[in-house]
């Protein structure tokens, strides 16, 4: 009998034929059974028939009014259910704990978002999953590298920058860039063209350049270039530089305004054709479907809102005084 046979060459047997034979074991009845899978009368006729010549058994005989499991079905019943489980299973996504979840997370961030997103989310972590510890990388340009060894999770980005292969990009929050400035500089209280913009010095931000961007190119399209007198890996050190002194910086809006208070600053619409930021997490697309990372990205997404409903251009420190 095939079915207690040592090996079984599955690519000779019908699997269709489980559903089939689990429900006859289980309604004793070749209509109702036939219901159960959608197959019709006549078709689960034909199934049984199969049935019956593949374990060389009749399994379902007539007795009385209705059908009588042989004891062969009888002994079949459990396994065909653990059998059917088992197959379910492949297909079904385990159900994900944050609690029992025991690991590390690696994960790229400027101090922008180590500033305005990390605190958030360890608290979250710590809520929500203790045992999941995370630490925090510098960027550099063995990025690509580390996402695809798995040796780093997750980068924040934005969703202008250009993609390597193999890597995915999930939208975080959509900010505006701003133009921040010292409360007493010489031009607070008054609108800025893009002239005005060329025309005083500038902080930049730059994780690996010399700190030009799109904005740039925008200003040489009109004939216009701006002096960046400072190129700064750090966005805390381009706030307390331009707190210090008459120099702009162009940042994210929610960044400046968490810091209007504390640098003393004035924060304004930056001058500049495209304002939008577009934040986002990227990570390798080998990695993308893990439960925990798919977890971990919806986490950080919650977070970056919360901080944007307090701090965004729409919350309620987007006046400034």
């Amino acid at each position: 009998m095939i079915l207690f046979m040592r090996e079984v060459n599955l690519a000779g047997l019908d699997l269709d034929l489980l559903p089939a034979l689990d429900a006859l074991l289980r309604r004793r009845n070749v209509t109702r059974a036939a219901n159960d899978v959608g197959l019709s009368q006549p078709a689960m006729s034909r199934a049984l028939a199969r049935l019956r010549a593949l374990f060389g058994d009749p399994l379902l005989v007539r007795s009385g009014g209705g059908l009588v499991p042989t004891p062969m079905a009888e002994r079949l019943a459990p396994r065909v259910v653990a059998a059917l489980e088992g197959v379910r299973a492949v297909f079904r996504e385990p159900s994900f704990d944050p609690s029992a979840v025991t690991r590390t997370i690696r994960l790229a961030a400027t101090d922008a978002q180590g500033i305005l997103i990390l605190p958030g989310l360890v608290a979250r972590l710590g809520r929500e999953a203790p045992g999941i510890d995370l630490q925090i990388e510098a960027y550099g340009p063995d990025l690509h590298d580390r996402l695809s060894k798995g040796t780093l999770d997750a980068v924040f980005g934005l969703a202008n920058q250009p993609l390597p292969a193999g890597t995915i990009s999930e939208p975080i929050v959509r900010d505006r860039l701003a133009l921040v400035m010292r409360r007493g500089h010489p031009r607070a209280d008054t609108s800025w063209t893009l002239a005005d913009y060329a025309s005083v010095d500038h902080v930049a931000v730059s994780i690996f350049g010399d700190g030009r961007t799109e904005i740039d190119a925008a200003l040489a399209a009109i004939g216009l270039t701006r002096r960046i007198a400072l190129v700064t890996p750090s966005f805390a050190t381009a706030l307390a530089t331009v707190a210090a002194g008459d120099m702009v910086a162009t940042l994210a809006g929610t960044l400046a305004r968490r810091f209007v208070d504390a640098f003393d600053l004035k924060v304004v619409e930056a001058p500049v054709p495209n304002p939008i930021l577009d934040l986002t997490l990227v990570s390798h697309a080998v990695r993308a479907s893990d439960p925990v990372l798919v977890w971990f990205r919806a986490l950080v997404r919650a977070v970056a809102e919360e901080v944007h409903a307090t701090w965004g251009d729409a919350g309620p420190r987007a006046v400034d005084g």
